[in-house]
């Protein structure tokens, strides 16, 4: 007769707490007009060496929701009422801002949209990577420039060694955003943050620095948040994605559901407006009306005003986010009809 030990039986694995946990945070501005609330009661996580697709249209509050991860909002006009921002399991929110300034760039770096006005144009691309490791590090000038030649190379810009004494005018755009990459990677953080990394970039180029970003963050096994407005970009390197609209997320979603079937009109509707070769000759396809001013955010369900599906249910009740498959959820009252037969 066989004797099973139960005392050897292995313990149940605890879950691995995300790398970063947003929960309900709100960050509003004061302006002339009323108080714009640009982010509501946003969640999301990200797990080391996962990537995260933030999506929307410009003012849906993806970009105002990284700058108050990485602590760099303008406060006043901004303020954050309520929410927490855990990075590590440590809030944040609650840090004096001493314990957030070595935070940035050390273990949470970003990617700016706008390589040509994050970069100081009278200042070498050589003495901003290099500053990385004089601050942070207490590097020599010597040792810093050796290190900004190796990140250099390592984001692969050619002759390295004769560039780094160029300022940022003196590169492409591509290039550019290669040197943004590599002031990113410098302290080897755990989160980094691309902020529409492939804006204003060449098809060609997009697709080098996408596969770049994911090149590194496999290699380093960090945690990235891409935010974009443009789904063909995220499609092969994002494994789930959050879509935001006036400030909310409407679909958070494995990247492969997403594309295989919304489970929001809004989704929906830019999955329909990306540009297909069997629809040459075609007009292409758009969503109605404009995003709403976020000082006077329509009742009921912010997209409304523009949902072919709307009543007057949307109209009236503000609709949360909740389940509707596993790992994904929406936060629309038809969910069903618009997944169809693929809804549970």
């Amino acid at each position: 007769m066989t004797v099973i030990d139960e005392t050897s039986a292995a313990a149940p694995v605890a879950p691995v707490a995300p790398l970063l946990d947003v929960r309900d945070l709100h960050v509003e501005f004061r302006t002339r007009d009323g108080v714009a609330k640009a982010v509501n009661g946003v969640n999301y996580s990200v797990n080391a060496g996962e990537t995260l697709a933030v999506l929307g249209e410009s003012g849906s509050g993806k970009s105002v929701t990284a700058q108050a991860v990485m602590g760099i909002l303008d406060m006043p006009p901004g303020r954050i009422p309520r929410g927490e921002i855990l990075f590590h399991g440590k809030d944040m929110l609650k840090m004096s801002a001493e314990e957030r300034r070595k935070i940035r760039g050390s273990k949470i770096a970003m990617i700016f949209q706008d390589a040509l006005s994050a970069l100081n144009p009278v200042l070498t691309v050589g003495y901003q990577l290099g500053e990385m490791f004089r601050v942070h590090q207490g590097m020599s000038r010597k040792d810093a420039r050796r290190k900004s030649i190796e990140l250099m190379d390592r984001v692969r810009i050619p002759a390295a060694k004769e560039r780094v004494g160029d300022y940022p005018h003196q590169f492409s755009g591509g290039m550019r955003q290669r040197i943004m990459i590599a002031m990113a990677l410098a302290l080897e953080p755990d989160l980094i943050i691309a902020d529409e990394p492939t804006t204003a970039l060449d098809v060609t180029v997009q697709a080098q620095v996408m596969d770049l970003l994911a090149e590194l963050q496999r290699e380093y096994h960090m945690g990235l948040i891409l935010i974009t407005h443009d789904l063909g970009v995220v499609a092969d390197v994002a494994d789930k994605i959050a879509v935001m609209y006036a400030g909310r997320i409407v679909e958070s979603a494995p990247v492969h559901d997403i594309y295989r079937a919304p489970a929001h009109p809004y989704t929906k509707g830019l999955l329909q407006s990306i540009p297909r070769l069997d629809r040459k000759g075609k007009e292409l396809y758009a969503i109605k009306g404009l995003p709403p001013n976020l000082t006077r955010i329509p009742s009921g369900c912010a997209f409304n005003p523009r949902c072919p599906m709307a009543t007057d249910l949307c109209r009236t009740e503000v609709p949360v986010l909740h389940q509707v498959g596993a790992g994904r959820g929406s936060a629309c009252h038809y969910w069903k009809e618009t997944l169809g037969d693929l809804a549970e």
